[in-house]
């Protein structure tokens, strides 16, 4: 299924859409590809900030990074 839209573009907007049709896509192509792009961006922070959040959450995981933590200061100092 597919559907119609309309947009208007700002100048940046437009001067950037114009790079991607001087690189041979076409207008649709340049503003789906944009699209399915940004939006998986958006999923990668998602996740990512899920994870991050668990790894905060995980008490033995800090307490470990702490002891690397503490162990790598030491030989720093040592050296």
């Amino acid at each position: 299924m597919t559907i119609a839209i309309s947009l208007r573009l700002d100048d940046e907007a437009q001067r950037a859409l114009g790079q991607l049709e001087a690189a041979g896509l076409s207008r649709s192509e340049a503003i789906r590809r944009a699209i399915i792009e940004s939006a998986a961006r958006l999923r990668r922070r998602a996740a990512l900030a899920q994870e991050v959040a668990a790894l905060e959450a995980d008490e033995a995981d800090r307490r470990e990074m702490l002891e690397v933590a503490a162990m790598m200061e030491s030989l720093r100092a040592a050296g």
